[in-house]
């Protein structure tokens, strides 16, 4: 399984559409624009297909976690 069908089948489970997914990206400082964004949605014999690389898959499940929990509380400091 691709990183492309793994990003399609979270979109489609959470009901997510694009400019959610940008603002997801966002939360950990990831931009991406919404035309290769879409490209990533496209079947892999399209001519503009992109693959979804490690990186943004790591961003965007990071910033999935923000997204549902809120962002992290700081950590006390040590002694």
């Amino acid at each position: 399984m691709s990183n492309n069908d793994i990003l399609k089948k979270l979109r489609v489970a959470l009901e997510l559409n694009n400019e959610e997914i940008i603002k997801i990206l966002g939360l950990v400082n990831f931009k991406i624009g919404k035309s290769e964004l879409g490209d990533m949605f496209r079947s892999n014999d399209h001519a503009n297909f992109k693959a979804c690389g490690d990186q943004i898959l790591r961003n965007f499940l990071n910033g999935l976690v923000i997204y549902k929990r809120g962002p992290r509380d700081p950590k006390p400091a040590e002694k």
